[in-house]
């Protein structure tokens, strides 16, 4: 099907309805649960869903400045997509600005005897770091944006206002391309650095703080290696998606869809790794301040169930599955692995904040309001991703669709 600049028109149109329609749909409900529900509940959903959505934008930038510095050629248009999610920073950190509003209902530890953390945990310092933190993560981000794209003015061409003055600060392209190869390499370094220590801050922060008196060392680490799992699925989903949609010209090899899969896999087995060993450490030493925790989420009612689906969504499965080579070259089937796997660490968030927030629980506390909150941070998100593609279409004509 030969695309017309009508019918493109068209599409775009009808896509940006979906969008508006799932963002009204997800903050009219999370709204109304503030006024006429459970503000409780809400903001747990906020919660959730902000860490959930942040993390994937922040893991899948980390994916092109690692094979950047990796210099791993197979990843060139994949890296071009993992940078569309750049687009996401800042309404995320609009959304972290706004969970002040909500500090009463997210945070159980306020009010409480600290037995000392008060100087750690206070929410002026907490919202104070935590902001400056993502600030300069994306900044960075940023930073290493503009010299990726500037390494590409080969494809972008001066069109819109804003694409004139990108490409007045490159230089009108008479800038030495090695000079922005150069800054890609040394904000790359730098965001992969920012990447690690910040989301382990938020980690600390915005999850284990939840339960004041449990800690572990791992768990920044952690945070950023789930960080890093869930970004590579939204690249895979993405470029199938745009690999299989007639309506773009935009296509990678089989081949690359398998390197990114193999990585994919690599980093299904670094996270349960993670999530062993936190565990068997905790259990091996016995104290009661750390078994608590874990005992509550594992081995308790309702959070038990909740436990083992999510080391059944988050790693047996695609454990199991992608031990095969061939449905790493399978486009739809990693779609659907991959939104399965985003799935289970939104459950798994919901089990590591659940029980802090929810301390008389008899049964799981999730719902259709839930749902149709997650509804409206993918519809930000997407938003922001089609948005970023929409101002760079060179990236969805990287590779021209073959012939049939």
């Amino acid at each position: 099907m030969e695309l017309t600049a009508e019918n493109t028109l068209m599409i775009r149109k009808k896509k940006s309805k979906i969008i508006l329609f799932l963002i009204i749909i997800g903050f009219g409900t999370f709204l109304a649960g503030l006024v006429v529900g459970t503000p409780a509940r809400a903001w747990q959903s906020y919660l959730i869903n902000f860490l959930l959505w942040s993390a994937i934008a922040q893991g899948a930038l980390l994916f092109s400045a690692v094979m950047h510095t990796a210099k791993a050629r197979w990843s060139g248009p994949l890296a071009s997509i993992a940078e569309s999610f750049s687009a996401f920073f800042p309404i995320s950190f609009i959304l972290f600005l706004l969970l002040y509003l909500g500090k009463n209902h997210v945070f159980p530890w306020i009010g409480e005897d600290l037995h000392g953390k008060e100087v750690w945990l206070n929410i002026p310092f907490l919202f104070s770091r935590d902001s400056a933190g993502l600030f300069i993560l994306y900044f960075v981000g940023f930073a290493y944006l503009y010299y990726a794209l500037g390494a590409k003015l080969h494809m972008i061409k001066p069109e819109g206002k804003f694409r004139t003055l990108l490409y007045k600060l490159w230089g009108n392209g008479k800038s030495d391309p090695e000079r922005f190869k150069k800054g890609m390499s040394f904000y790359a370094v730098l965001y992969i650095m920012a990447f690690a220590v910040i989301l382990s801050l938020i980690g600390f922060d915005l999850i284990m703080s939840m339960d004041p008196h449990w800690y572990s060392t791992l768990f920044g680490a952690y945070n950023f290696v789930k960080a890093f799992y869930i970004g590579l699925g939204a690249i895979i989903i993405t470029a199938a998606f745009l690999h299989l949609n007639p309506n773009t010209r935009w296509q990678i090899e089989s081949k690359q869809f398998h390197d990114i899969g193999k990585l994919f896999f690599a980093f299904c087995l670094v996270w349960a790794d993670f999530f062993y060993c936190q565990l068997v450490v905790i259990w091996y030493a016995n104290i009661s301040e750390e078994t608590t925790y874990v005992i509550q989420r594992t081995m308790l009612s309702p959070w038990r169930s909740l436990a083992w689906t999510v080391f059944v969504i988050c790693f047996i499965a695609p454990f199991l599955i992608l031990l095969k080579r061939s449905v790493k070259m399978q486009p739809r089937f990693m779609m659907v692995l991959c939104i399965l796997v985003i799935f289970g660490i939104w459950l798994e968030h919901l089990l590591l904040l659940g029980p802090a927030l929810n301390h008389h629980a008899t049964t799981i506390p999730m719902g259709i309001s839930d749902i149709l909150i997650t509804l409206g941070f993918l519809g930000l998100m997407v938003f922001a991703v089609s948005s970023y593609l929409k101002l760079f279409p060179e990236i969805e004509s990287s590779g021209e669709r073959k012939a049939a």
